[in-house]
């Protein structure tokens, strides 16, 4: 063998080497990460106390310095990390393609490929865990503020939603709409939404707290095709919201969004906090979609248990809310299709293996906490 050709191999070995030594240390980094939130997830699970210290203290330090950050951006950053990963992972798959073809050892490309697939993998899984997973076993909403249920009566639950459809038709005449007679927003939701939750803050010291500014994605379809009206992004601790939707749901919807950032996961409780927060609002477009959403979530509840009940009380609805919600009946059709299915499939998996036995229904559970929180300020 001559000595060109001897350094020739010694640097294809070299090569070689570094390639499986890069693609062992990823798959080594990977499994630490994997562990590490396995760990994590673990012990909240375990340790009521230790998810409740891990959420004040760890968790708040995240959301008021790496959620700060990217809430100083005015648009989605987790939206726009996404098609920079699905560039870079194109990217990848090109690039390991021409490797495999190109090379007479397709071992290491694919193992350099898959290898660190594994590793962005165990950094997502980690930061699901650390920002969002853990926060599923702390103490809830109900428990901080001491809203029990202790059931209601139809008759308790028509006296809210007619209280609802009044405060529904008050704000509803107030708003702006457009030649159609559709709200339209004219206010900057992601200022109001951090007002709103502040001021609900000075009741409820629990969500006291660092909110950064949510965000609407520049292309919803993305959560539209989901049938989703929001996202909470533990990548970015960032709270989404859908801006193709009917006006009237993006109010409540960032608020929805930004009770996940207080650690409240469970989606009954962010959608009652949601609801509170919008209804207090120094602003009537959310006064209206508060009382819009918590309408539509307790007269379903109504229709279930005494649809004449339900009728009469929806004849009571203003012609501006009727428009609105025949709008958004409009809006929605036009994704009812096998990908929402599956994405509902889904959504109901994952909340029920974080310990929300409803699924996808523990949304509506909502209308238990409306209830009890009438009930104690003296409304029933």
């Amino acid at each position: 063998m001559g000595t060109e050709e001897r350094k020739v191999r010694e640097i294809r070995d070299e090569k070689r080497n570094n390639v499986c030594g890069t693609a062992v240390r990823r798959a080594v980094a990977g499994i630490v990460l994997f562990a590490a939130a396995f760990l994590l997830l673990f012990a909240a699970s375990v340790s009521g106390e230790f998810a409740q210290w891990y959420t004040l203290h760890v968790y708040s330090f995240f959301v008021a310095t790496l959620g700060r950050f990217f809430g100083i951006f005015a648009f989605s950053a987790s939206e726009f990390m996404l098609y920079v990963l699905i560039a870079f992972l194109v990217w990848q798959i090109i690039k390991t393609v021409y490797r495999c073809r190109r090379g007479k050892n397709v071992r290491e490309p694919l193992a350099a490929f898959f290898s660190g697939i594994f590793l962005a993998a165990g950094i997502l899984f980690f930061l699901y865990a650390a920002f969002c997973g853990v926060n599923y076993h702390r103490s809830s909403f109900a428990q901080e503020t001491g809203l029990t249920w202790e059931g209601a009566t139809v008759e308790e639950l028509e006296a809210v939603c007619e209280e609802l459809t009044s405060a529904v038709n008050r704000t509803g005449q107030q708003v702006k709409r457009d030649e159609n007679g559709i709200m339209v927003l004219t206010e900057d939701v992601s200022v109001h939404a951090v007002r709103a939750m502040e001021k609900l803050a000075l009741e409820y010291p629990c969500l006291e707290g660092c909110y950064p500014q949510p965000n609407g994605l520049e292309f919803s379809w993305i959560l539209s095709v989901q049938q989703l009206t929001g996202i909470y992004s533990p990548f970015t601790i960032e709270a989404n919201y859908n801006t193709d939707m009917v006006a009237y749901n993006i109010p409540f919807t960032a608020c929805h969004e930004l009770a996940h950032l207080r650690g409240f996961m469970q989606e009954q409780e962010a959608n009652f906090i949601g609801y509170l927060a919008s209804t207090r609002a120094d602003s009537l477009e959310f006064n209206y979609s508060g009382y819009m959403l918590g309408w539509i979530y307790c007269t379903n509840a109504l229709y279930d248990v005494d649809p004449d009940a339900y009728e009469e009380v929806r004849s009571e609805l203003s012609e501006e809310a009727e428009a609105d919600l025949e709008a958004n009946s409009r809006f929605w059709a036009k994704y009812d299709t096998p990908v929402a299915e599956v994405s509902d499939q889904i959504n109901d998996s994952y909340l029920k293996a974080n310990g929300q036995e409803d699924g996808v229904a523990s949304y509506d559970r909502m209308v238990e906490m409306i209830l009890t929180y009438y009930r104690e300020e003296g409304h029933l």
